[in-house]
């Protein structure tokens, strides 16, 4: 009688799918993966419970992000949830500094408790986005199934002094959502490209990144 196969391993699935990482990161990101769907038994935090949908949906689209950040950049990752993406991208880019902002208290506590285990220096805000845009500047915000582009633009709208870029993961309806934006006029004074477009490996999906920020900036033009 054969023995039953063992459970693939986080490391087996990242070579599978061709992403190479540091051992080190690597364990990094099992013990996130792990503490993650502990906590998530006591409260709903993420719906990719198996190690194959963390890798395809989680940690690919938090690489698409990482790889789109420069040298010591402030990033605040809003509706953050469990940590997807901040706290992935907070193991892969120690060299940036991530703050997560999330509005439903119990998650926020819960994602807070993740990134003590972790010994993370990454602060957590309890509250709206909003909020913290009145007191912090960060150069970029992150955000993965926030909300409609029309909805985030209206959103920040009034902090624009605050805000560096938006970079949103977007499926595709971003086409027709840009075409709201811009027939209510939410575009009149930013600039909107597509800073990355891949697909989701194991459902052939296909996603962009979105970076909008002022027209009045050039930093970001390149």
């Amino acid at each position: 009688m054969s023995e039953p196969s063992q459970p693939e391993t986080l490391a087996d699935t990242l070579r599978r799918y061709e992403i190479e990482l540091p051992n080190q990161m690597v364990t990094r990101l099992d013990e996130y993966r792990r503490l993650l769907w502990e906590t998530n038994e006591k409260i709903n935090l993420t719906r990719h419970t198996d190690v194959e949908r963390f890798v395809t949906r989680d940690v690919v689209d938090s690489l698409q992000l990482a790889e789109l950040l420069e040298p010591e950049e402030r990033i605040l990752d809003v509706g953050t949830g469990g940590g997807v993406p901040g706290v992935v991208v907070a193991l892969v880019r120690p060299d940036v500094s991530v703050s997560l902002c999330e509005s439903v208290g119990k998650r926020a506590k819960a994602v807070e408790q993740i990134v003590e285990q972790l010994q993370l220096d990454v602060p957590v805000h309890h509250c709206r986005a909003e909020q913290v845009l009145a007191d912090h500047r960060f150069d970029t915000l992150t955000a993965r199934a926030l909300a409609s582009l029309g909805k985030t633009l209206t959103w920040f709208k009034p902090h624009w002094p605050s805000i560096g870029r938006l970079l949103l993961i977007k499926g595709p309806r971003w086409v027709e959502e840009r075409g709201e934006s811009r027939h209510r006029g939410l575009l009149n004074d930013l600039q909107l490209r597509c800073a990355a477009r891949y697909t989701t490996p194991d459902t052939g999906a296909k996603n962009v990144v979105l970076q909008v920020w002022p027209k009045s900036s050039t930093r970001w033009a390149s």
